[in-house]
């Protein structure tokens, strides 16, 4: 698996390459896609502005978000190629760190898990969808060490 990770922003952190490529690998391996060849993943660190402009342009959203996802196979497809594209918004990751009170490499961590699993077909828009995607992104991000990002959401 070739992760290449681009930055598009000042002041991501350099170790943060090494976290994407520890998050992508762990959600390979919880995941457990059907592996076909050799494939690639891009994740892009931004800022604020380009993810707002991607966000409005691809999702109809005039805001920045945390991450977005741009998967290039077949939902649940054989993972082989070019498997798409990940960004995340610096600023917005900072705050919202901040705000749960958990540290960045946690944060970015679980965003790349969470981005990467919508790379290989999982999804959140109805509740059984969403109990199962983040139920494996609790699973993975355990196994990394990470606790439960949806522990506080069922109050």
């Amino acid at each position: 698996m070739e992760i290449a990770v681009i930055r598009n922003a000042d002041g991501w952190p350099d170790h943060f390459d090494a976290l994407a490529e520890r998050a992508v690998l762990a959600a390979i391996e919880g995941a457990k896609p059907k592996i076909k060849g050799a494939a690639e993943i891009s994740i892009l660190l931004t800022e604020d502005a380009e993810q707002r402009e991607l966000n409005a342009q691809y999702r109809g959203k005039d805001s920045s978000t945390n991450v977005l996802s741009f998967p290039q196979i077949e939902p649940f497809g054989p993972v082989v190629g070019i498997l798409g594209d990940i960004t995340l918004a610096r600023e917005t990751l900072i705050r919202e760190a901040q705000e749960q009170g958990v540290s960045l490499e946690d944060h970015f961590t679980h965003l790349v898990v969470h981005g990467f699993l919508h790379v290989l077909g999982y999804d959140h828009l109805v509740e059984a969808e969403a109990l199962q995607m983040e139920g494996l992104e609790t699973q993975i991000l355990a196994g990394l060490g990470i606790a439960d990002p949806y522990a506080d959401e069922a109050v």
